[in-house]
């Protein structure tokens, strides 16, 4: 694998991680307006209009290490973390109260769920992309310093360019099996921040997905 003094690779691209932003936003607009953040047209405004300023500081590819373009992008992410914890906390405590919201509609109660689901797995990716390494821009410039991941890419050397760096799809990938396997999967962390970050992650999920069909399961009986 090549080292930090070689020449770094080029920042990775903003279309996956906009579309990734732009999706979550959607969802959040379908949700039931119980479970948005209301007027439910200003979180998905303020993550377009966050999303196009960074886009516009940083455009093309991300590389530009400026410290504003590190605060907006967390707080894009931030924003999207609240909106689902409330939807999440809200769905869990009517499920737990008996609510006869979705008394008898358990198609709704888990396409609410699985919207809240898919929502977590985008917001856990996007911490995961932006933490590990310094973030983006830090990993076009110092790609190999400082992992919090160790992805399959790393250890098979054999199978991999000796540039590959983890671009947002990898944390995508470990999002997404990190809420479906309640656990780590085939990328190790090993950082403490990282851990405890994935166990929050699958315990969020493991209690979506069991209230969600638990519930069904008892609508439909």
């Amino acid at each position: 694998m090549a080292t930090e003094d070689e020449t770094p690779v080029r920042g990775e691209h903003w279309c996956p991680v906009a579309a990734a932003i732009v999706f979550a936003a959607v969802l959040h607009l379908i949700l039931p307006v119980k479970y948005r953040l209301n007027p439910a047209w200003v979180p998905p405004a303020v993550l377009l209009v966050l999303l196009a300023a960074l886009i516009v500081g940083d455009p093309g590819r991300i590389d530009r290490q400026k410290t504003w373009l590190r605060v907006v992008t967390g707080a894009v992410i931030a924003l999207l973390t609240l909106a689902n914890t409330f939807g999440a906390a809200r769905l869990a405590h009517d499920i737990i109260t008996s609510n006869k919201l979705f008394a008898a509609d358990a198609t709704g109660l888990l396409a609410t769920g699985g919207v809240l689901w898919a929502s977590n797995v985008i917001a856990f990716a996007l911490w995961y992309w932006d933490l590990d390494r310094g973030g983006a821009a830090a990993r076009a410039h110092h790609p190999y310093a400082n992992p919090a991941f160790v992805f399959p890419e790393m250890q098979h050397t054999e199978y991999t360019p000796a540039t590959w760096v983890p671009e947002f799809a990898d944390y995508l990938s470990l999002s997404f099996w990190t809420a479906t396997a309640f656990g780590p999967t085939d990328v190790s962390a090993i950082k403490r921040w990282a851990k405890l970050l994935m166990m929050t992650e699958a315990a969020v999920s493991l209690v979506i997905a069991a209230l969600v069909i638990a519930r069904a399961i008892n609508i439909l009986k």
